[in-house]
């Protein structure tokens, strides 16, 4: 009898572990309903469990490797802790620009991947009004840089959201918010006055984001740690959140 409960639950482990939180099928039935889904549910920047087709237990590299073919789509798996993703093969039936979206985006995330925990480049910056943000006076803090350019929709959705993180934060003597954008310190400033953001603004970082950071999308955030290593490399403010209240409580 114990033998055949410790069984039961077992299986009811494994079965509850594997139920997909949506409708495989539905949401590949529009590109904007996947879309809808994907964006607010599926945070591959962060630490997940990583389910292959055959709900085998994967490393996050293999996952997004997979991913990069076109052949899969991710799904949120019920869990009791933490997030769990699994891999199931995109309906052929399915808009095209799903598959395109995943390989681009999953392409990406698998290039940050491979930079996290790499020391990031010194750096000395000048902020618009003039004053220097130096790395080395910045060791011991962990640190949050916002990519972003002025004509940035999707940039400018979050302000809100990051405002309200910097506000969170601000009692943290250790965590420092900078941004740097692609536009002149004069056009930022005018800017600014409408759309307020709570970090040091840094001016003309375009050619410094492309070719020294490999920023390929924006809005891109990188959260280093209190050594100068890139702790993560994140695409949006969800994960940011998400990313920055874990290293702050491990700090």
């Amino acid at each position: 009898m114990v033998k055949y409960c410790f069984l039961f639950l077992l299986f009811s482990t494994l079965t509850f572990s594997q139920t997909p939180k949506v409708n495989v099928e539905y949401i590949q039935s529009s590109y904007a309903i996947w879309k809808n889904y994907h964006f607010n549910n599926i945070l591959l920047s962060l630490d997940f469990k990583a389910l292959d087709v055959n709900n085998t237990e994967i490393s996050k590299e293999n996952f997004l490797n997979e991913l990069t073919t076109g052949k899969y789509l991710p799904v949120e798996i019920e869990s009791e802790k933490g997030f769990t993703y699994k891999l199931f093969v995109i309906n052929s039936k399915a808009d095209t620009s799903i598959k395109a979206t995943i390989e681009a985006q999953s392409f990406d995330i698998l290039q940050n991947l491979k930079r996290e925990i790499l020391p990031f480049p010194d750096f000395s910056f000048k902020d618009i009004d003039g004053n220097t943000i130096d790395f080395a006076q910045l060791k011991g803090k962990i640190i949050v840089l916002k990519c972003w350019f002025i004509h940035c929709a999707s940039c400018i959705k979050e302000f809100p959201s990051v405002n309200n993180l910097a506000e969170k934060y601000k009692s943290r003597n250790d965590i420092v918010f900078i941004s740097l954008a692609e536009d002149s310190a004069e056009a930022l400033k005018i800017f600014l006055q409408k759309k307020p953001l709570q970090y040091l603004v840094v001016p003309n970082m375009k050619d410094y984001m492309y070719t020294t950071m490999g920023v390929g999308a924006f809005p891109t955030h990188y959260i280093l740690d209190k050594e100068g290593k890139i702790y993560k490399i994140l695409s949006n403010e969800k994960e940011l959140e998400i990313a920055l209240d874990k290293i702050a409580h491990l700090e």
